[in-house]
């Protein structure tokens, strides 16, 4: 028999999406009432998971949840993040959310907390350690905070073959290696394995004895670009950075041509000049950290690895005798796994997913502000367009054309103007027109910055449509 619980919300998972949708929430919604869900025993979903040396890779001053500041929003003085906003540790984040749930939502006996518990189908779960069975009632809204499926290695062993007698860790087990070893092989390109072969030049293993398995080569953000806009020289960075992706797609002939423009400006970074990226994951670095993983030669694309064994690595376009003694770190968990989008708000469940590209935190937040704005689904879906993670150099395009779409509809609508100018989480509050009091001036200024975007997004449209047509001069 299950005990009936009632509240408005029932939010499965506790990760960081979760965090962000409840915290909102309930600020906006006074009255709320929540039951959190999770599998974990405390908040913060896979960072339960991480490997002990993982930072942010976007800055602490827009992570987290909108209502409590993470880190002390300072600058790195040292290491090859040096001179750039902080980014939190895995330990900082876990503590951080923890201090939310037992210092803001318990306190308050609006916001009930499941921990080590297991969401079967619709409004039920049950306890992993005693088996009690829980239901929540016809009312309870029902959000699904895991739709995203986020991975990291330890979480799932790798999908090819490794012999018995190869030596082959997780990123996590990566700090505990307690002897040398004559090579060092990373599986994986992803922002995991950029991280693995970071960690191992910090430590001071010589990039010659690193190999790095490269399925795809990425494009790259340089972090300089993505930082706080809170002083004038950083909003004219942005600034100028945006310009730079304009002048390259006003300029392109084709998709080839307009990557070809943003490498050259330096708005996308690449691994090796020699080869051209088919990959782009929103993965960031600082122009040090660029510097150092260049310095790591003996890169392997040959695709996918198929097979390990102590003499031979098969991999899908080749294959090649490693070095003896060689400790293999398996990166090859898709973080961010790419989903069909789904309605956000469909009757009595809302499933949370990105509205930007590549900002899922600040997306929760923005979907619980309009779920406690505005009174029917229609509306609130049409503000609330789900936008797919990229994986590809196209979806860069068709992200940026998503992305314009969604924030065109957001500053038509005055209330939401003001709740994107206070939010911490929104990368760029401080790029919004000022809140001006005439309303009518309000809407000339946003109406002002619409209007420069239309020729770019219009010809973002062009380069995909003759792309996809095979249009390409």
């Amino acid at each position: 028999m299950s005990q009936i619980i009632t509240v408005d919300y029932l939010v499965i998972g506790a990760g960081a999406m979760g965090m962000a949708f409840v915290d909102t929430l309930f600020t906006d919604n006074k009255d709320a009432t929540f039951a959190i869900v999770d599998r974990y025993n405390r908040p913060g979903g896979h960072w339960n998971k991480a490997y002990p040396f993982v930072r942010l890779h976007q800055p602490s001053n827009f992570y987290g949840v909108n209502s409590r500041d993470l880190g002390e929003d300072k600058i790195d003085m040292v290491g090859w993040n040096s001179g750039l906003a902080e980014l939190a540790t895995s330990d900082e984040i876990l503590a951080y959310y923890t201090r939310v749930l037992t210092q803001q939502f318990l306190p308050s006996n609006r916001v009930t907390y499941y921990p080590l518990c297991e969401h079967t189908s619709g409004g039920e779960f049950y306890s992993t350690v005693t088996g009690k069975k829980y239901s929540v009632g016809n009312e309870t809204r029902i959000v699904d905070a895991t739709f995203m499926r986020v991975k990291v290695p330890s979480m799932s062993p790798p999908v090819y073959g490794v012999a018995d007698d190869v030596k082959l860790i997780t990123p996590n087990e990566l700090a505990q290696v307690s002897r040398p070893y004559a090579n060092y092989t990373v599986v994986g390109a992803g922002k995991t394995g950029i991280d693995a072969c970071l960690w191992m030049l910090s430590m001071g293993i010589d990039p010659s004895k690193i190999t790095w398995i490269m399925p795809r080569d990425s494009w790259l953000w340089d972090r300089s670009f993505i930082q706080p806009v809170e002083s004038s020289v950083q909003i004219q960075k942005t600034r100028d950075h945006f310009q730079l992706e304009v002048e390259a797609t006003m300029a392109a002939t084709s998709v080839d041509d307009l990557f070809k423009r943003l490498d050259a400006s330096g708005a996308l970074l690449r691994v090796s000049k020699n080869d051209w990226p088919s990959m782009f994951r929103c993965a960031t670095v600082s122009l040090a950290e660029y510097e150092q993983i260049k310095k790591i030669e003996h890169v392997v694309r040959m695709g996918r690895v198929k097979q390990i064994s102590a003499n031979q690595v098969t991999l899908e376009r080749g294959k090649y005798s490693p070095v003896l003694d060689t400790l293999y770190i398996d990166c090859t968990a898709d973080g961010l796994k790419g989903y069909e989008p789904v309605p956000v708000f469909n009757g009595k469940h809302i499933t949370l997913q990105a509205v930007r590209t590549c900002q899922q935190v600040f997306s929760a937040a923005l979907i619980a502000h309009v779920e406690a704005e505005y009174d029917n689904d229609e509306k609130k879906n049409s503000l609330c367009g789900p936008i797919s993670h990229p994986s590809k150099p196209i979806d860069w395009l068709r992200n940026k054309v998503q992305d314009h779409e969604n924030t065109s509809l957001w500053n038509a609508e005055p209330k939401m103007v003001i709740w994107l100018s206070q939010s911490r989480l929104n990368l760029f509050k401080n790029l919004q027109p000022l809140l001006l009091e005439d309303h009518e001036e309000r809407r000339l200024a946003l109406q002002a910055i619409e209007d420069k975007k239309v020729a770019y997004i219009n010809k973002i449209r062009k380069l995909l449509d003759d792309h996809q047509a095979g249009n390409v001069k």
